[in-house]
């Protein structure tokens, strides 16, 4: 199984993305977290932020996805991957494995949250092609699940994650 997490940066994500591993890996399901920041230190450590590369960046992470639920691991990933056609790209590489997660908070919650400050020095002209200030965020027309961030706790967002999960592996 492939969770393809999207969202807008500071939507909630990467802390969705660990904490959904940390529940699987309790109950002993085999799991693997591919995270935008580990990534793109290695495998993609070649590449910058145009729409470009940031496809390019998209497509090496749906094979290794694909790769890893091959392998019999439920892969979690936490990318932006703002452009539809990538994410169908990474769909197609994914085959069955694959299900988009949209991690839905409106801009101006996550600019609030700004973990890493990176609005704020987008706002401010340091940040060139940063997503949901001077580059675009195409949000997903249907993804198989909708979590929004900003109408419920992190625990009801994991709790929501798992019963989808389950349901899924349930069901063959």
């Amino acid at each position: 199984m492939i969770l393809w997490l999207t969202g807008l940066p500071g939507s909630g994500k990467s802390t969705l993305a660990s904490g959904l591993e940390q529940r699987l890996r309790q109950q002993g399901t085999p799991c693997y977290v591919l995270d935008g920041d580990v990534v793109r230190k290695g495998l993609s450590s070649d590449l910058g932020f145009s729409p470009k590369d940031r496809s390019e960046n998209i497509r090496r992470i749906g094979e290794v996805a694909a790769l890893f639920a091959d392998a019999g691991l439920i892969v979690i990933t936490a990318f932006i991957s703002p452009y539809r056609a990538d994410r169908a790209r990474a769909r197609t590489a994914g085959g069955a494995f694959f299900h988009e997660i949209y991690i839905k908070a409106p801009v101006e919650v996550c600019e609030v949250r700004d973990p890493k400050g990176h609005y704020r020095r987008a706002r401010a002209g340091e940040l060139a092609e940063f997503t949901g200030v001077s580059a675009p965020y195409e949000a997903p027309e249907a993804a198989d699940l909708v979590i929004e961030t900003n109408k419920e706790t992190v625990e009801e967002s994991l709790d929501r994650l798992m019963n989808y999960v389950r349901a899924r592996l349930t069901a063959g």
